[in-house]
């Protein structure tokens, strides 16, 4: 086995911190990234290794790119045999493709996790226990289901109403066992709905919450799939990767073995995402917004919760956009490219 690089290193070590990003050529697994280039790990520099199916051709700066599937054989052991210091575990197919196709949803979602997290027990093993990680599993605010209290506290229950968040949900209880065992030393953050997402439309339930903000902006029509008086729980990208950052260097110990955050973010209705688009690039854009109702779509959103008590992870230093038009110019200061996408 390979040497191991010990637990995630503090400033003034002298070392290297070895991050690995699973989904690493995802959105956020690319920003992540980026944002680790830049400015390294805790005033030191930080090795980042990415592990994904596959990477845009004009991708995020690493030390490596390792392609793959984490559900192959043999791919979870040679990964924890790196010995990361810090994983980011961002790896997995999205709501509305777990919802159609269930079985795949299981094995990418959850029994990959699983995989991951034996693999890196018997690396802790190989190293005579001196091995244990930090693992930051990125999870969603579709672990809870209906009927919802006024406001979600991270102490309710999760009784989730789709195939994605009972994956989600499953893989928070083990990474949770798993951290009681002192196998890694992990964190579960429930992540908002990400928008204003860059790129073209995904097979997740919730991308138009997305699309309808990016495509007018980028000069092109946009579907809406449910009535504007849908409400729905927001955070950038740019946020995302804040939380993700936060997660990896937060003491542990404050959360006194709770070991899943539901993360802020902005509470608004589509009609509200809508004024904002008006505000922020005129009429013009607005009118590209044609409704074309789902059923299914629209089943699959009914069940999502919308608003949040996030007092919890606002003490342990999370932050995120206090307005939607926050989050559309935080789009067009990162994301927008002229004449693109």
């Amino acid at each position: 086995m390979n040497g191991g690089a010990g637990p995630p290193s503090r400033p003034g070590r002298g070392r290297i911190t070895r991050i690995l990003i699973l989904g690493g050529g995802g959105m956020l697994g690319q920003k992540l990234a980026v944002r680790l280039a830049r400015d390294g790990w805790q005033g030191g520099p930080a090795e980042v290794i990415l592990h994904d199916i596959g990477f845009p051709t004009s991708g995020a700066p690493a030390a490596r790119r390792i392609a793959g599937s984490l559900s192959d054989t043999g791919t979870a052991q040679q990964l924890a045999e790196m010995r990361a210091d810090v994983i980011f575990h961002l790896a997995a197919i999205v709501s509305g493709e777990a919802e159609q196709a269930f079985e795949l949803g299981w094995q990418v979602n959850m029994f990959a996790t699983w995989n991951l997290l034996e693999a890196l027990r018997l690396e802790r093993a190989e190293s005579d226990g001196l091995y244990c990680p930090r693992l930051v599993f990125s999870s969603s605010i579709a672990v809870f289901g209906a009927p919802f209290p006024d406001r979600i506290g991270d102490d309710f229950m999760t009784a989730p109403l789709t195939s994605y968040g009972a994956q989600k949900a499953t893989c928070e209880l083990i990474i949770n066992d798993f951290s009681r065992k002192g196998i890694i030393d992990g964190v579960s953050i429930r992540l908002p709905t990400i928008c204003v997402r860059p790129g073209r439309p995904n097979k997740a339930a919730s991308g138009f919450f997305s699309d309808i903000i990016r495509e007018p902006l980028n000069g092109r029509d946009a579907v809406l799939p449910v009535p504007d008086t849908v409400r729905h729980w927001h955070a950038s990208p740019r946020s995302a990767v804040g939380f993700l950052v936060r997660a990896a260097s937060l003491d542990l110990d404050r959360l006194e073995g709770r070991r899943s955050l539901n993360m802020p973010g902005l509470s608004c209705t589509v009609a509200e995402q809508i004024e904002a688009l008006r505000d922020v690039a005129g009429a013009v854009a607005v009118a590209r917004i044609e409704p074309e109702p789902d059923p299914a779509i629209m089943a699959i959103v009914s069940g999502w919760p919308c608003n949040f008590d996030t007092r919890r992870s606002n003490e342990l230093g999370f932050v995120a956009e206090t307005d939607f038009a926050q989050i559309i110019r935080a789009y067009l200061d990162d994301d927008l490219v002229p004449g693109g996408t």
